[in-house]
Order: structure tokens, then C-alpha cells, then sequence
């Protein structure tokens, strides 16, 4: 399996997604899924965990699923299950260390030795 590169993602949705995550309640609702394990909570559940309920949480899942860190499951009106999208996390964050180290003149830095580690 490759690594994805910001070739493979544009610098337009990475910065869209990473804006999404701006907000501390959204950061916040996105912890509590990504904790939650991949069944995910119900609507009331996450509510529940967060403090966060009504129209505001319908808000912050609104952008987590059009940036797609996160996906609902619905049934009808009802919001049967939200979890976080584990697949879509990585890619962003493995696009983003893809490239660690690419630029470093130190001498003891190369990609495949992380000097930062």
C-alpha cells in the first residue's frame, strides 16, 4: 500500500478539512467518534459524551461528513449512527508526514531516519 502524497489530495481539501477541524466543539465531537471505535454513536450518545446537543450538533456533523472525517448512518429522519471515518484520517495525516524531512539540510536528517523522532 502506497503512502498518500499531497499529489494524491489536493492542498484545497486538506486545507478545507483542516479548517473544519478549527472549531474546539468540532475537534471535540471528532475526538469522541475517533475514541468511540469504528461502531460509532448513536446522535443522543454523542451528545451525551460531548455536551453538545440539537441543532449545534447537527451543524458540527453537517461539516465532518462534507469533509468526510466522519459518516452517518440514517434511517429515515433519524441519525442511526456517526462514526469516525478512520480511512479518511489517515490519508490526511499520512499526505501530510509523507513529505517530513523532505527539505532538511541537516546532516543527520533523512526521510527514512526521522531526526525528530
Amino acid at each position: 500500500m502506497s503512502v498518500p502524497h499531497f499529489d494524491d489530495i489536493s492542498l484545497a481539501e486538506a486545507a478545507s478539512t483542516f479548517a473544519a477541524l478549527g472549531s474546539e466543539q468540532r475537534l471535540m465531537v471528532l475526538r469522541t467518534l475517533v475514541r468511540a471505535g469504528p461502531e460509532g454513536l448513536t446522535i443522543g450518545e454523542l451528545g451525551a459524551r460531548t455536551g453538545i446537543t440539537g441543532a449545534t450538533l447537527t451543524h458540527h456533523m453537517k461539516t465532518l461528513a462534507a469533509t468526510k472525517l466522519a459518516k452517518q448512518v440514517k434511517q429515515g429522519r433519524s441519525v442511526l449512527c456517526i462514526a469516525a471515518d478512520y480511512r479518511e484520517l489517515d490519508t490526511l495525516v499520512s499526505a501530510l508526514l509523507s513529505e517530513c524531512c523532505a527539505d532538511c539540510v541537516a546532516p543527520d536528517c533523512s526521510t527514512e531516519d526521522h531526526c525528530h523522532d
